[in-house]
């Protein structure tokens, strides 16, 4: 096992929170089986171990800066992928609702593998798209927190991620360094979509030169009955 000293270091230092043993043996599973099952079915580019503690694990746990001293009640997760952002913050909020949504079956299968070894409860794994999801009253303005990383441009995100956010609740999308210049793409589709931008947030992340953001959207009215439009129409017509 290489030592997770820094890792628990780091997350002390960049996000105030102290990680418990069995958190910490939780991330130390989560890696190697990622490590594992990369080897088989190509769940992510990144195979070495420090990138994946410190491009996957603190780069998801940076969702914690939006929140200050509120604990999540529930989120979404949408693009999940091998469980990223949404794993991560259950590890560190086990009493938070949980559903991930990602529409390639190796990638469900992974996340379903990670929550029943870590013993993880509250997870509700979704084989879907977003789009389907966001007109199905059982998820529509649901949840406290809508997530995404890496999913696409913001003003075909928002279209993905509004409607599923409860009023009163939020978006978290963790952008590169075309956070800014999204942000302003996006804000048409975000004031359409029931939503006001409340902060874009440069996030550093150790080892990780490249620049970081969170994009950080209020949601203050409800999304119109028309959106998201069908599969594929968001990202063909982008609302800007």
């Amino acid at each position: 096992m290489i030592s997770m000293d820094r890792f628990v270091q780091d997350a002390q230092q960049l996000l105030n929170v102290r990680l418990s043993g069995t958190q910490v043996d939780s991330f130390h599973l989560y890696e190697q089986e990622l490590m594992t099952w990369n080897e088989k079915f190509n769940l992510t580019a990144i195979r070495d171990i420090e990138q994946i503690r410190n491009k996957h694990f603190l780069d998801s746990l940076t969702c914690m800066l939006a929140w200050g001293d509120n604990r999540p009640k529930s989120l979404i997760d949408v693009g999940s992928g091998a469980g990223f952002p949404g794993i991560p913050l259950k590890i560190i909020f086990p009493t938070m609702q949980l559903t991930l949504v990602e529409s390639v079956g190796k990638k469900t299968k992974f996340c379903q593998h990670i929550v029943d070894i870590l013993n993880l409860e509250h997870v509700n794994i979704i084989q879907d798209r977003a789009e389907v999801l966001g007109q199905n009253p059982k998820y529509r303005e649901k949840f406290e927190w809508a997530v995404a990383r890496a999913v696409a441009n913001l003003p075909v995100l928002v279209e993905f991620l509004l409607p599923l956010a409860r009023l009163g609740g939020g978006v978290i999308a963790q952008k590169g360094e075309s956070g800014p210049a999204e942000s302003h793409k996006a804000t048409k589709a975000i004031h359409i979509l029931g939503g006001t931008l409340r902060q874009l947030l440069p996030v550093t992340i150790p080892g990780v030169v490249e620049e970081r953001y969170l994009v950080i959207i209020d949601k203050n009215a409800r999304t119109p009955k028309l959106y998201p439009r069908r599969p594929g129409i968001p990202a063909k017509q982008p609302l800007i």
